[in-house]
């Protein structure tokens, strides 16, 4: 450590933590610095950043409080660092704050109620991502958990160095894994399925552990989480260092003993029950003699509930039963949070909403869940806007079963506005432009309601900086869906400089242009991307919802294909699903970011259009460049779908020929090989839209005519990753790899009730800000029980 380094530790202050009380007339003065998104490389603060830790510094707060525990620095002493293990954090992993004050602020007292009462309800569901992800992952949490709210991190550094034998760097590499376990709820990375171990040895852990406080007051539960969970945390053997279907990773949604022929069996198990995967998992186990496959629904209620739940019968000789009682001690807290919430919500529809949700959470209805979303939908602009349950299967190994998600976000009403316009021109102007024609698109496009939000709670395995749900298509289909952007989160990838593989010319255009183009990206992708596209299939009433003397395949002039009833995309496409999706969605977004009228509505004047065009492809191609880091080598899979969707739109860029892309290898400063991507824009609209527009017509049709075989093989083809050729990905993955900067980690803030209204506790952006804001999000009282419903799950989660 230099001595400037050791000047500016001296020089920091004690922590400091902010609460601030706003009544219904106040107003925060404070700026509205966001924080970054989880799926972006980001950087740690530029040096302009007014440090909220230096002396001197303003704080535009209503009052501090000072607490025992000493803050740790964010920024690094070196200007760089080596990235090491894939299966690290990085010591400078850049650990920031998302700052929500200024929109709180704008609340009423009533609304910030109903905030807070939701945010608490995510909280409590947050525990379920946990079991959800690994079997140590939950009592990981109770073993850090409790020794980080033992005592003051000061005075639990003093022990680590003096008695455990760490080092300082060891010390914040310990509160870097924390803050990503709480980030990611759970020890595999949200982007990219990748377990992440700690970088102190197991020993010092061990040896920390014996000597904090924690184990002075409950030596024998210390004792028994570290007996359970210190081989398994640090386990790095080939089928565990990803999620994945057994023998070969590691996945919650089936127990151990599932094979991909027992996954296949739910599938088609469930297609003749009419059942959807949701809110499930998948159990084999024995029973007096024979073999049950126990479809395990998540509910506070047990026992049987017919039609919800079936039991055990003989399907293609084999046994099968459908139960439920999963998760239901953090289902009942998340309830009655629930019930809280609305007795403050501010319109029928929100009561309506909740009411469903509550019934959902309480029977293990899917269907009630979507009567919910119905309401949730029809629900337009509120001023607190929440959705929560079991919504994205990017997890399940075959694209079925649902993590649980919550958010809670305030809307931002100004940069509402111009998606509103984008939304309204959508119908007439902007979706007749797509390549497919009318046959393939639906009869009447569902006007979704497109908000931009400033996040207060977002419980999910890491935050996306767009969302377009709900993901029940037959509701989308019926009563339309909503888009929003997550603003604090998108916006700060603004502030991201530099990167591998560009030249300096296109590092200098996309740091002018980068935000905005962005911010048309994520519209277009969630909007018109997700939003777009019909599905043929056959409805309830056995009727199909198209004219089958109309519509042929247009590539055999066939009869078209459709959906049979129990059939539904993410059946159909399994595995492939999500990817397949999210890159129809990113492909719709390059395509019409070409189109004038709608950069018009984000105000892009006539002199910056070209360069705003360039830097939206330059940025998709950039991304499939590096989302090369996401691909497992060594089980030939791709580990993170919107990395492979863009991979794809690379490779079908790559193929498309006439220099529209170049990757060459080169080699760098450092005499190690490189790359380097480029970009020939006077292509863009001649080669790169036709092939583009190509692609895309193919991969809506197939989506459409449900032809998974097709729309498969199309798929893979173009997500291999060669060997040789002119592309040899496979050997540019240890570039990529090697090349690879930290991502980011938020700290979110903290509600509490404070008379009739409710105050937002927010925290200094430093690297401790992650562990500060868990141990202070629940009681003694209530930690204890949910150490103890952690346990219990991780005791009996495969029977």
């Amino acid at each position: 450590m230099n001595r400037s380094c050791r000047l500016l530790q001296l020089l920091l202050h004690r922590q400091h933590r902010r609460v601030s009380q706003w009544k219904p007339s106040s107003s925060s003065s404070s700026g509205s610095h966001r924080g970054l998104s989880s799926g972006v490389h980001a950087q740690v603060l530029p040096p302009s950043y007014a440090s909220p830790l230096i002396p001197g510094c303003r704080h535009n707060t209503h009052r501090h409080r000072h607490l025992a525990s000493q803050r740790l620095s964010l920024r690094q002493c070196s200007s760089s660092s080596s990235m090491g293990s894939q299966h690290e954090l990085p010591l400078d992993t850049p650990i920031l704050y998302l700052k929500v004050e200024e929109a709180f602020a704008g609340l009423t007292a009533k609304e910030r109620r109903y905030a807070h009462h939701l945010s608490q309800a995510s909280w409590w569901g947050g525990f379920m991502v946990l079991c959800q992800t690994s079997p140590e992952s939950p009592v990981i949490f109770n073993l850090l958990t409790r020794l980080f709210r033992s005592q003051p991190l000061d005075t639990l550094k003093e022990v680590a160095v003096g008695k455990a034998g760490f080092t300082e760097d060891e010390f914040k590499s310990l509160i870097v894994y924390y803050s990503g376990l709480m980030f990611n709820l759970g020890n595999y990375l949200g982007f990219g399925d990748r377990k992440f171990v700690p970088s102190v040895s197991r020993e010092k852990l061990e040896s920390l552990v014996r000597a904090s406080k924690a184990s002075l007051e409950a030596p024998a539960e210390m004792e028994k989480y570290m007996s359970r969970v210190l081989g398994p945390m640090y386990d790095l053997e080939e089928n565990k260092k990803f999620l994945g279907m057994p023998p070969g990773g590691v996945t919650m949604y089936f127990t151990p003993n599932c094979t991909q022929e027992d996954a296949d069996l739910a599938r088609e198990f469930m297609a003749a029950k009419n059942m959807e995967a949701w809110n499930t998992r998948l159990l084999k186990y024995e029973e007096a003699g024979q073999t049950v496959l126990d479809i395990r629904l998540a509910s506070v209620e047990n026992g049987p509930a017919p039609p919800i739940t079936l039991p055990t019968e003989d399907f293609q000789g084999h046994k099968f039963r459908v139960s439920r009682g999963d998760h239901s001690f953090f289902l009942a807290k998340m309830n009655e949070e629930l019930r809280l919430a609305g007795t403050y919500a501010g319109t029928p529809d929100e009561i309506k909403m909740l009411e469903k949700y509550r019934q959902s959470f309480r029977e293990g209805s899917v269907q009630a869940h979507k009567d919910g979303s119905t309401a949730w939908v029809k629900n337009r602009s509120p001023a607190v806007e929440s959705y929560t349950g079991f919504i994205e299967v990017y997890r399940d190994p075959v694209n079925q079963r649902a993590e649980f998600e919550s958010f809670v976000a305030v809307v931002n009403r100004e940069q509402s506005r111009k998606f509103d316009t984008l939304v309204e021109r959508a119908e007439e102007e902007f979706l007749p432009l797509l390549p497919w024609g009318r046959e393939f698109e639906e009869d009447t496009f569902m006007r979704p309601d497109f908000s931009s939000l400033d996040v207060v709670t977002f419980a999910s395995s890491g935050l996306p900086i767009g969302i377009n749900i709900p993901n029940y298509k037959d509701v989308k289909e019926e009563h339309g869906f909503k888009n929003v952007s997550l603003t604090n989160v998108m916006a700060a990838r603004t502030g991201i400089k530099g990167g591998p593989f560009l030249s300096a010319a296109d590092h200098v255009v996309r740091e002018k242009h980068g935000a905005l183009s962005l911010e048309i990206q994520v519209g277009l992708h969630e909007l018109l991307g997700h939003g777009c596209g019909k599905f043929l299939r056959r409805k309830d009433d056995g009727t199909l919802n198209f004219d089958p003397e109309k519509i042929k395949n247009p590539y055999t002039g066939e009869a078209a294909g459709f959906y049979e009833k129990g059939d539904n995309y993410n059946s159909l496409f399994t595995n492939l699903a999500s990817a397949y999706e999210e890159c129809r969605a990113e492909t719709v977004a390059l395509y019409l970011g070409l189109v004038d009228p709608i950069l018009d509505i984000f105000g892009v004047g006539e002199n910056d259009r070209e360069d705003l065009k360039y830097v939206s492809w330059l940025d998709m191609m950039y991304a499939g460049l590096k989302g090369l880091e996401m691909y497992q080598p060594t089980q030939g899979k791709w580990g993170q779908a919107h990395s492979q969707a863009r991979y794809v739109i690379l490779r079908v860029a790559l193929e498309a020929g006439g220099g529209l892309v170049t990757l060459t290898e080169t080699k760098g400063d450092d005499g190690l090989p490189d790359l380097l991507l480029s970009l020939d824009r006077t292509k863009m609209k001649s080669v790169g839209r036709k092939a583009m527009g190509d692609f895309l017509t193919k991969l809506q049709v197939y989506r459409s005519m449900g032809d998974s075989k097709a729309g498969r093989a199309m798929f893979e083809k173009y997500s291999e990753v060669p060997s040789e050729g002119t592309h040899p990905f496979a050997k540019w993955h240890e570039i990529v790899v090697r090349k690879r900067r930290p991502r980011m980690v938020l700290a979110m803030p903290n509600t509490r009730i404070a008379g009739d209204d409710v105050e937002l506790v927010s925290y200094a952006e430093a690297a401790d800000c992650v562990v500060q804001s868990w141990v202070e999000r629940f009681s003694p009282a209530q930690y204890e029980e949910v150490e103890a419903a952690l346990v219990a799950f991780s005791d009996a989660w495969t029977k």
